[in-house]
């Protein structure tokens, strides 16, 4: 921390006297003052006192890692943006914890480009630790266990979460991974087998918070041959369940279904049908915080179009969305059109359009938009954007990620690709 807290001006009340406030009460200056008005019942001064406390030393950053759990979502933003520079160590613990998603692993995972072929090695905060059988499972605390079958594996997936499921500790698992499912994927090798599994497994697993289906390196299988089923029966079966992450959008499909607790559904396509995106705003899910769907081409399934996403715009379907997603388009022009015309930004404190068909004319949308300097990170890497729109986007009152812009050789949105396709 700091060892040089800001000296108060001499007229400061901190020095001796305290000023009246509206009540007749004394509100004092300095740290003492600052600690005060963080109890007020007024948002803008304990806005204010949060600007004034940040100078204040260790103690200061104290008042303002605690305004995090602020109830006002004004208080709270601003006590981020004052720490989001900070590099001490507990800071940064402290923002790990105010976000539900390390934004590291969304915002850089290892498909989130065309050249880059891993495995996720971190999922949910949790580190990913391969099953082996005859290890069994030696810690279930912040480890997450990745199931795969290889492509000389003669066990099938399914196999392998039976063998997890004799281990004594199965019941205190929170999070698992599950790459390809069989050792070699066809055509007709979709994932109904391994949700069936793990609908049956739904008492051994009590505890399950977090489940990712289809961590598939690009070197494997291409995300558009990756093939999934009807995925509702997982909600279903897992009431606890709080993320879910799918990669794959073939033959995905969700039934109708009602889960309490889910809050973070990422779904990574190479191409995202409209059939699949109806499905997924007629789930009734209240916790939900974070929506990640890449939308993917045309020429992969992804036949969606800006009307298709209006619901989620319209900002009624799920109140506690925090982290909105539309990554990985075809259209991404409209889509910061319609945004800045829709009520959601009034509720978001993340908006992620990368890896899409951003160009200048999306920008000067977004640029037009009072309502963006109200969020905290704007993620538009990995577009068409012209040096001049990032650095008049730079300028925004919020968190602006800009990285690895793809040459625009057109002028056309429509001869512009997304990242990831086939």
């Amino acid at each position: 921390m700091s060892n040089n807290p800001k000296q108060p001006k001499k007229d400061d009340a901190v020095l001796g006297g305290a000023a009246p406030n509206q009540s007749g009460g004394v509100i004092l200056g300095g740290l003492e003052g600052a600690k005060q008005r963080l109890n007020s019942t007024v948002v803008e001064a304990r806005i204010s006192a949060l600007a004034e406390a940040i100078d204040y030393g260790e103690a200061g950053l104290d008042l303002v890692v605690g305004a995090l759990q602020d109830e006002s979502k004004q208080v709270r933003r601003q006590a981020y943006l004052l720490l989001r520079q900070r590099k001490e160590l507990q800071i940064v613990r402290a923002l790990q914890e105010y976000k539900t998603w390390d934004l590291f692993e969304r915002f850089y995972s290892p498909l989130n480009s065309l050249y880059s072929y891993d495995y996720v090695n971190i999922f949910g905060k949790r580190e990913i630790k391969e099953f082996e059988p005859e290890i069994g499972i030696s810690d279930t605390a912040g480890i997450a266990y990745a199931f795969r079958c290889e492509y000389d594996d003669f066990l099938e997936i399914t196999d392998k979460l039976a063998g997890l499921l004799q281990d004594p500790q199965a019941s205190k698992l929170e999070a698992l991974v599950f790459g390809p499912w069989v050792s070699l994927l066809e055509s007709g090798d979709d994932s109904s087998a391994l949700v069936n599994a793990l609908v049956a497994a739904k008492e051994k697993l009590p505890n399950l918070k977090a489940l990712f289906l289809g961590d598939i390196s690009g070197e494997e299988y291409e995300i558009s041959w990756i093939r999934h089923c009807n995925i509702s029966p997982i909600l279903k079966a897992y009431p606890n369940l709080e993320m879910l992450q799918i990669r794959g959008g073939d033959d995905l499909a969700f039934s109708p279904a009602r889960q309490e607790n889910l809050e973070i559904l990422v779904v990574e396509t190479g191409g995202l049908s409209r059939e699949t995106i109806a499905q997924i705003c007629a789930l009734e899910l209240p916790a939900l915080e974070h929506l990640e769907l890449w939308l993917g081409s045309d020429c992969y399934g992804g036949d969606s179009s800006i009307e298709d996403l209006m619901p989620i715009l319209a900002g009624d379907l799920f109140p506690h969305l925090t982290y909105l997603g539309l990554r990985n388009s075809e259209y991404s022009d409209k889509i910061a059109a319609a945004l800045v015309e829709s009520p959601i930004l009034q509720q978001i404190s993340i908006l992620d359009l990368s890896m899409g068909t951003l160009g200048d004319e999306g920008a000067l949308a977004l640029l037009d938009c009072p309502a963006i300097n109200e969020i905290d990170i704007l993620n538009v890497s990995e577009n068409y954007l012209s040096e001049d729109s990032i650095e008049q986007l730079q300028e925004l009152d919020c968190q602006v990620i800009a990285d690895e812009q793809k040459e625009d050789e057109y002028e056309d949105e429509e001869e512009r690709y997304c990242s990831v396709a086939e």
